[in-house]
């Protein structure tokens, strides 16, 4: 190609490309163009805005939130926040179960990630193991803090809580609404009850303290409105609302005296220890438990009705504070079972499965078969039934048992006697808050009940199989080898562990000096999780 060829094609690429540039500039210049014309346009709009105006304050005018509005503003001077500090001296860590690694806390709660296991057995939140403690295995003591909530029912400074709020700490705090930032108020125990999860403790006030008004738990109905108020997370003067779910909740196996009122106000950690009120402003319940898989609300929640709070109440603070429980020396089955009705022929009532010797029961002629059907010609078809008459009868007092023997009714006279005092023998121990249902404590220093149905199925255990962990003693052997409540013993040294006269007989046969080897399914663990060996020698 010659040069003058050559020079007319690079002109016409050259055009060509100007001529390109040219129509993306055009382009680009009309979609700008476009563009700023509908942002000016928009802009153009704005005057057209009507501002907004903010209308005087007022309360709604719906009888229900006014209501609750009321409640909220007489209630929460009377609910206070309760910080404790508590003293651990041991920690464990357990090792071979996911997400089981925290070390154990003081009492009964800890820190495990038991999860719907602790709800399940232990139905408390808020106390000892949920705390800000720093440390590890071996390091030697640390301090464990609490929170919780709780209801001045004195304006001399008097304040009912849970028992599981203030238990085993070594300081206990407490601040009023009122109160500024970082003001606090040491408080004391007054008493606490084991049985009903109650406490009672006192702030010394140079000035009369706002109380609540108490009401009676008899006369609320499934379905009533109710209020639940308290420190949720710490969170301080929470109020939510909800309707009572259920009365009469049986939640944990042989707690005779706790029987709650179910309601589905949201209570979470921290709530524990404060009021259930109704639309009258009156406390009827103090929120002691939840049910849930993840230890936070879940619409389940349950109160002790305040019918046993006063009762409770009025003995923790009397001379004694203690409270004093009348007893005939029986025991029955937690659980109520069809079939022994059907064996025994009793029908109706409370078969009697054990007698302790020399009580008032044997000494009125009462047998093992014996069917309670009723007291003072009240008739009773259920355990907790029973209990309840009898255990707030004096103890001295007398009272008529109507009973069923192969099948023929007759009737007995039976002398009341002290709860703590009749049991405490057969405890081996001075237990002020013994109850008919609660087995001896092992060599061990545990305390287990046989699996019922219910347990195996949540569980996920053969029905019959293994024990459950009641309660571990402080400084006990079983702590030492890092068993906790709730766990399930399957095995010790080999041998299946299917009952408590099972696990009393292998116990009894060791001696100091041995290996005991417990197979154990932790608390919390689900069957994936598998088994775990605790193990020590024996004192």
């Amino acid at each position: 190609m010659d040069s003058g060829a050559m020079w007319m094609r690079m002109k016409a690429h050259r055009w060509v490309y100007t001529l390109s540039i040219l129509a993306t500039l055009t382009v680009g210049i009309l979609i700008g163009t476009l563009i700023s014309s509908e942002v000016k346009g928009k802009e153009g709009q704005k005057g057209d805005a009507t501002p907004l105006a903010l209308p005087a304050a007022q309360s709604t005018n719906n009888p229900l939130s006014q209501a609750f509005a009321q409640i909220a503003k007489q209630l929460e001077p009377s609910v206070v926040n309760i910080n404790t500090e508590s003293t651990i001296k041991n920690v464990h860590r357990r090792r071979g179960v996911p997400g089981q690694g925290q070390g154990q806390g003081p009492g009964d709660d800890d820190d495990s990630g038991g999860g719907g296991m602790d709800d399940f057995f232990n139905h408390f939140f808020g106390g000892p193991g949920q705390g800000l403690g720093q440390g590890g295995p071996g390091e030697g003591p640390i301090r464990e803090r609490s929170l919780g909530s709780g209801v001045i029912v004195d304006s001399k400074g008097y304040i009912l809580t849970n028992r599981h709020v203030v238990e085993k700490a070594d300081r206990i705090r407490v601040r009023f609404e009122d109160d500024p930032p970082g003001v606090q108020h040491d408080a004391k125990v007054i008493g606490t009850d084991q049985e009903t999860d109650l406490a009672v403790i006192k702030v010394e006030v140079d000035h009369p303290l706002p109380a609540a008004k108490m009401g009676n738990s008899d006369g609320m109905q499934v379905g009533d409105w109710v209020l639940a108020i308290g420190s949720p997370f710490g969170q301080a003067g929470t109020v939510t609302a909800g309707i009572v779910s259920a009365k009469g909740r049986d939640i944990v196996p042989g707690r005779q005296f706790q029987t709650f009122i179910q309601t589905d106000a949201a209570i979470n950690p921290g709530n524990s220890g404060g009021p259930l009120v109704n639309l009258n402003g009156e406390v009827i319940g103090i929120n002691t438990a939840i049910l849930s898989e993840t230890n936070a609300y879940a619409g389940i929640g349950f109160a002790l009705p305040s019918k046993t709070v006063v009762d409770v109440y009025n003995q923790l603070t009397g001379p004694e504070h203690k409270v004093s429980r009348g007893s005939i020396g029986i025991m029955f089955d937690a659980v109520e079972n069809p079939a022994i009705a059907r064996v025994y022929g009793s029908g109706s009532g409370v078969p009697i499965s054990s007698v302790v010797a020399g009580s008032p029961a044997d000494q009125a002629g009462l047998k093992v078969g014996d069917t309670i059907t009723s007291v003072d010609g009240k008739k009773v078809t259920k355990g907790s039934e029973l209990v309840s008459d009898i255990a707030v009868r004096k103890p001295g007092s007398k009272i008529s048992i109507g009973f069923l023997r192969n099948g023929k009714p007759q009737e007995t006279a039976v002398t009341v006697a002290d709860r703590a005092k009749l049991f405490a023998a057969r405890l081996g121990e001075d237990q002020e808050n013994a109850d008919d249902n609660t087995p001896k404590p092992s060599k061990f220093g545990i305390t287990v009940r046989k699996v019922t149905p219910e347990m195996a199925d949540r569980l996920d255990i053969p029905a019959g199989k293994g024990v459950i962990v009641q309660d571990v003693k402080p400084g006990s052997f079983a702590e030492d080898v890092n068993l906790a409540r709730g766990d399930i013993i399957l095995e010790i040294n080999k041998q299946p562990v299917n009952s408590e006269d099972e696990f009393s007989r292998i116990e009894s046969n060791m001696k100091s000096g041995q290996d005991v080897v417990f197979l154990v399914r932790p608390r919390g663990a689900s069957k994936q999780d598998g088994t775990i060996f605790d193990a020590g020698t024996l004192p």
